[in-house]
C-alpha cells in the first residue's frame, strides 16, 4: 500500500514509486517523524491524548477520561491490575486501612482520587489502591544519550506485566493559563507519572529498583508521610525551573520506595541517572562526554553491579547505541535502540523517545511488536 496525499492509505501503486515518493516527501518536508512513523510496525499504535486543566478543581481534572474509557472498562481493567498485585483477601482486609490513608495523601493527589472515583462510581479505596499498585510493579528501560553536537535524547521502555494497560496508555497535557506546562505518558485511572517532559527544560523517567512489599510502601506513605515516587515525578516537572532544580529535587525529597530516576536536560553534559533510596540518592551517574560516555542505560539493576544473567537488556542496548554511534544518535534511531528485543520484550507496555530542547517530537508509540 502506498500514502495518498492526505496521509491516508490506498493500494496498486508500484513498489518503486512508493519509495520515490516516501523518499521525497521525507525530503521535501526535513521532517524526521515522518520516517519514524512510516517504520513503526502496523501493529503498533499511539496513545489517545488528555488535556488535563491544572486551572480546574482538582476534582473535575480527570472528568476528560470519560469520554475515552467507560466506566464498565476501567473498572475492570482497574481491577485485573490490583488482582494481580494484591491478594484478593488482602485487598478486601485493607480496605479500611487504603480509605484511612486518604487523611494523608497531599493535595493535589486526594482530590483528584476522589473525583476519579466519583466519576467511575467506584470506592476511592480501590482508586488508591490502584495509584500504589503501579508504584511497585513497574520494570524499565530508560537511556539518556549525547550526539556529538551536544543535543540530549531520552528513552524510555515502560514494562509492566499487565496487558491490559495498553488499552489504558494515554499522553496528558497539563494545561495550565492555557498552554501546556508539562506533559507525560501515564495509564487511565493514574495521577502519577512515569515518563515526562518540562519543554525546554529537562525530560525523566523512573524505573523500578528492589520494589520491596507494598504493605512496606503503604507504610512509609502512612507512617512517614513520604511521597510515591511518580507523584514526585509530576511535582518536579510542574515546579522544577531547570535540569540542575530538577535533579535535586528528585534525588533528596524522601519517597515511599526505592528508585532509578533518569533524567535529561537541553544543555551538553545535561544527563543523569539517580539511585535512589527512600531518604535520599544512593548514587549519582552522570553523563561523561569527555572520557567517551556519551550515553546511560539504566534498567532495573544498580549500575556499579553486574546485571543477572537472565536479564541481559543493559548489555543490549549498550551494544546497540556503540553500533550506531554518538555522530548517529537521533530520536529515530534511539527508538531503534529501545526495539531491539530484549530491550523491548513482552511486558513492554510503551516506548516514548523526547527532548526537552525539541519539545514538539515527544513521540509514545504502544507496544504490540518489537523490531
Amino acid at each position: 500500500m502506498g500514502m495518498n496525499s492526505t496521509g491516508g492509505l490506498h493500494s496498486g501503486a508500484p513498489t518503486s514509486t512508493r519509495q520515490e515518493a516516501s523518499l521525497a516527501l521525507i525530503m521535501q518536508s526535513g521532517v524526521l517523524w515522518l520516517f519514524f512513523a512510516l517504520t513503526v510496525c502496523g501493529a503498533n499504535f499511539s496513545p489517545p491524548v488528555v488535556k488535563i486543566n491544572l486551572d480546574q478543581a482538582p476534582e473535575l481534572r480527570w472528568l476528560p477520561l470519560k469520554d475515552l474509557f467507560s466506566k464498565d472498562f476501567l473498572q475492570k481493567a482497574a481491577a485485573q491490575v490490583i488482582d494481580s498485585t494484591v491478594p484478593a483477601w488482602v485487598h478486601q482486609a485493607i480496605k479500611p486501612v487504603v480509605r484511612a490513608l486518604e487523611r494523608f495523601t497531599p493535595q493535589p493527589y486526594a482530590a483528584e482520587i476522589r473525583g476519579m472515583a466519583a466519576s467511575y462510581g467506584s470506592d476511592i479505596s480501590d482508586i488508591l489502591l490502584l495509584n500504589f499498585a503501579y508504584e511497585v510493579s513497574a520494570f524499565c528501560s530508560s537511556i539518556v544519550a549525547q550526539d556529538t553536537k551536544g543535543k540530549i535524547y531520552h528513552g524510555r521502555n515502560l514494562d509492566y506485566p499487565h496487558n491490559v494497560l495498553k488499552n489504558l496508555t494515554i499522553d496528558v497535557l497539563f494545561i495550565k493559563n492555557g498552554e501546556v506546562a508539562y506533559r507525560g505518558t501515564s495509564f487511565a485511572g493514574y495521577v502519577g507519572l512515569w515518563t515526562g517532559q518540562s519543554k525546554n527544560k529537562f525530560t525523566v523517567t523512573g524505573n523500578q529498583r528492589d520494589k520491596g512489599h507494598w504493605w512496606d510502601n503503604i507504610i512509609s506513605a502512612v507512617l512517614l508521610k513520604y511521597s510515591p515516587v511518580s507523584w514526585l515525578v509530576r511535582e518536579t516537572l510542574e515546579g522544577a525551573s531547570n535540569f540542575l532544580n530538577a535533579v535535586i529535587q528528585l534525588s533528596e525529597i524522601p519517597i515511599i520506595s526505592d528508585v532509578y530516576y533518569i533524567v535529561g536536560g537541553v544543555y551538553p553534559g545535561e544527563g543523569v541517572v539517580i539511585t535512589r533510596d527512600r531518604s535520599g540518592p544512593a548514587d549519582i551517574w552522570p553523563l561523561d562526554t569527555l572520557y567517551g560516555n556519551w550515553y546511560r542505560v539504566e534498567t532495573n539493576y544498580d549500575h556499579w553491579l553486574p546485571t543477572p544473567k537472565t536479564d541481559t537488556r543493559r548489555e543490549v542496548a549498550m551494544k546497540a547505541l556503540n553500533a550506531t554511534g554518538q555522530n548517529n544518535i537521533n530520536l529515530h534511531t534511539l527508538y531503534q535502540v529501545l526495539s531491539v528485543v530484549p530491550v523491548c520484550n513482552g511486558i513492554t507496555v510503551y516506548t516514548t523517545v523526547m527532548s526537552a530542547a525539541a519539545p514538539e517530537e515527544y513521540r509514545t508509540v504502544v507496544r504490540e511488536t518489537c523490531g
